[in-house]
């Protein structure tokens, strides 16, 4: 593969820069692919971006991440439409019946639901919605406390999508034994800091107890005045009245249960588990007159079309993504940081470096088929142990989930609770950096 080196980095700052001006993630993230396919060859652009969409749509794990996402809406639509998620809400409110209680079930949620991230974002924005909104929370702070739960509750948690995945990949790239992955992946637990510190730091922000910074302190502000969201966005409309229609708090629980059970059953495999859900749910709402059959299908096929527009995000960050690895950028952030390290060093390195790779690419995942293999054999040369290796690795990878606002996650909590994608991004920003100038500061010292 030709190498770019420094130049690489142009599509990313194209990137940052729109975004931040303009508040278009899509918009943003075309820019950046238009630039890299200039960078690569200005002669071919056309066809370049329309090679690549296809590329991209044809990609399995894009196909994946479709299908979850707006089978996931379908669901919660379901929910919605029925009163279910009402029924939720209320049942829920007359325990979280203060401003800060809000905000403390939904942090516990989050810790709850561990099995997927996106399981997570999705379900617990859209049912705790209802709740904070009642005690004027900002979308921007629902936000914040969905989103750093989620990934950091999956990373931590070794029954998740993520420490399936990442297990797997220990074992592909040859780190571990056949078999050993997840005893790995488990050792490297108490050295997710990065995990363990943001999701500490939730219940601390949310009750005041960590002063507001910024973009957030502004969004707060602006919700006593009954401004909940700064930008506007399609939502989950509120949905029918549980006194109406006959729905309990088990009409939500009971298809959330089995969402859990189906994808644990078929090896943590979420699009299986919510296929099952929803063959399931749509006859057990039907008959129990929750709701006409039609009027079901309606559901289904609306609470797709309202993932829509995240998921554009998710297919072009994709898109930008497969630029920067045609140019060589991860490579070369790798080895450009490659002669710096040293076995005291090693940690903190590869947990910076990694984090701006994940940033950079929007990839929390991908990036580490590439890292794994470099980064391991250095640890097993300079002999640092490799449960903490692969916390630093996990620590980027979650921390470049939080910060980057065209992540999969980011994206999917902003559509889930009602916010703008770059209104959370910008608020949620500095509590992740807080989280990752904490963690950093503990890999030295672990190093020491």
């Amino acid at each position: 593969m030709e190498s770019f080196g420094a130049i690489s980095l142009i599509p990313t700052v194209v990137v940052i820069s729109i975004a931040v001006l303009t508040h278009r993630p899509i918009l943003a993230l075309l820019s950046g692919v238009i630039a890299g396919l200039l960078l690569i060859n200005p002669a071919t652009v056309i066809g370049g971006v329309a090679d690549l969409s296809l590329e991209i749509m044809m990609d399995e794990t894009i196909g994946w991440v479709i299908m979850v996402c707006g089978l996931m809406g379908s669901l919660i639509m379901l929910l919605i439409k029925t009163g279910a998620a009402s029924a939720f809400a209320n049942t829920l409110a007359a325990k979280a019946n203060t401003r800060d209680k809000s905000l403390l079930v939904t942090w516990l949620l989050g810790m709850v639901i561990f099995i997927d991230d996106y399981l997570n974002a999705i379900a617990i924005g859209s049912s705790m919605k209802k709740v904070t909104d009642r005690y004027k929370v900002s979308r921007s702070m629902l936000s914040y406390v969905v989103d750093s739960t989620a990934a950091p509750t999956c990373v931590i948690v070794p029954i998740s999508t993520w420490a399936v995945y990442f297990a797997a990949l220990l074992e592909d790239t040859g780190t571990a034994a056949a078999g050993e992955g997840m005893r790995m992946y488990i050792s490297g637990i108490p050295y997710m800091f990065y995990a363990w510190i943001a999701i500490m730091l939730v219940p601390l922000v949310a009750t005041g107890r960590l002063p507001l910074i910024g973009p957030m302190k502004r969004a707060e502000a602006m919700a006593q005045k009954g401004t909940l969201a700064l930008e506007q966005v399609t939502e989950f409309d509120e949905g029918a009245d549980p006194s109406d229609t006959g729905a309990t708090l088990w009409t939500f629980l009971l298809p959330l249960l089995s969402l859990i059970g189906f994808s644990w059953y078929f090896d943590i495999d979420l699009l299986k588990g919510v296929m099952v859900t929803l063959a399931i749910t749509v006859p057990m709402m039907v008959l129990q007159n929750l709701l006409p059959f039609k009027a079901a299908l309606d559901a289904v096929m609306d609470g797709f079309k309202i993932m829509l527009p995240p998921l554009a995000v998710v297919v072009t960050a994709f898109m930008f993504k497969a630029v920067n690895d045609q140019l060589g950028l991860p490579q070369y952030v790798i080895d450009s940081v490659t002669p710096l390290m040293s076995p005291l060093m090693l940690p903190l390195v590869t947990f910076i470096t990694m984090a701006l790779v994940a940033f950079a690419t929007g990839s929390s995942w991908g990036v580490f088929a590439i890292a794994i293999p470099i980064v391991m054999p250095l640890a097993v040369a300079m002999d640092v142990p490799m449960p903490l290796m692969i916390g630093a690795l996990l620590s980027a990878s979650s921390f470049g989930s939080h910060a980057c606002f065209y992540s999969d996650s980011t994206v999917l909590v902003a559509q889930s609770t009602g916010s703008g994608v770059m209104e959370h991004a910008l608020s949620q920003l500095p509590y992740a950096l807080i989280a990752a100038s904490l963690a950093g500061l503990l890999f030295v010292l672990v190093g020491l």
